[in-house]
């Protein structure tokens, strides 16, 4: 069996250990693996307050496909109490340093590695397209900034949330811990929003003078979005494109309801459905 996939299982049980006794069954790392290196291997990242299971339809699909295919559970994520605080710790060199520890792991399970991300993870997915020799990566609603915020503003509200006591606020503020999903905490920590602001400032800084390292790029948009900035995730489109026009693509999605979780069956079946097709497709491309 190939060398660089056996080291990898070594490399690949101690990052599933991490999971310890207070990660919720359903907020664990995901791994689907053909028992051996296959031609193509997906890495996917969930978004904040999310878990792994976010990307069950997806992951499947893909496996079904021919892909190895490894879902990471992001730092501070996946513990069994909803209501746990351990996002308030969640900082931007956890991220980045496990999004690039994921792809070494990636690497190993196969040829050519397709990196997808939503939401925060899309913003991952983003900074190592920026960063990494990738064959391909698909960036679903990446997070670039606040919906109806100017770009502008990203970095001073980042220093602004930073410098304050992090505080915890819920994503729906009338259904509070009785919104789903249940893999998911249904609060996110100030703090945490504002690392991730820092990311995506420093991944289109280095796009204004560096092409990115990815072979292929898809920015995937809703155009109905609610949560994220769609003009900046374009912005670092157009800048990438600058350097490479032929390796950056995007797809839109004109035909959604006004949601930003495009991809989580629990929470909208229906456009989970019609997205799922359409993902698998422009990550198979």
């Amino acid at each position: 069996m190939n060398d660089a996939y056996v080291r990898t299982q070594s490399r690949l049980q101690c990052f599933l250990a991490r999971d310890h006794d207070r990660i919720g069954e359903r907020g664990r790392s995901r791994v689907y693996d053909h028992g051996g290196p296959t031609a193509r291997v997906a890495l996917l990242f969930h978004g904040l307050s999310a878990s792994p299971t976010q990307f069950v339809a997806i992951a499947q699909s893909l496996y079904e496909r021919g892909y190895n295919v490894f879902v990471p559970r992001l730092p501070r994520h996946g513990y069994s109490d909803r209501m746990s605080g351990a996002l308030a710790d969640l900082t931007a060199e956890q991220l980045t340093n496990v999004a690039t520890e994921s792809l070494e792991i990636a690497r190993g399970l196969g040829e050519h590695v397709t990196i997808v991300g939503f939401s925060l993870g899309g913003l991952l997915a983003a900074y190592l397209a920026q960063h990494e020799p990738v064959d391909s990566v698909v960036a679903v609603a990446p997070f670039f900034g606040i919906a109806l915020v100017p770009s502008i503003f990203r970095m001073p509200i980042a220093w602004w949330a930073l410098r304050l006591p992090n505080r915890f606020a819920w994503w729906d503020p009338v259904l509070k811990e009785r919104q789903l999903p249940e893999h998911g905490y249904p609060r996110y920590a100030t703090h945490a929003v504002a690392h991730a602001l820092t990311i995506a400032h420093g991944v289109l800084e280095c796009a204004r003078t560096e092409p990115p390292k990815a072979r292929r790029i898809v920015m995937v948009t809703n155009s109905r979005e609610t949560a994220v900035n769609n003009r900046a995730a374009m912005r670092l489109t157009q800048r990438w494109r600058l350097h490479k026009p032929q390796a950056v693509a995007t797809h839109r999605f004109d035909d959604l309801p006004l949601v930003h979780d495009i991809i989580e069956p629990k929470r909208y079946p229906e456009v989970s459905r019609r997205v799922l097709e359409v993902l698998v497709e422009l990550i198979d491309r």
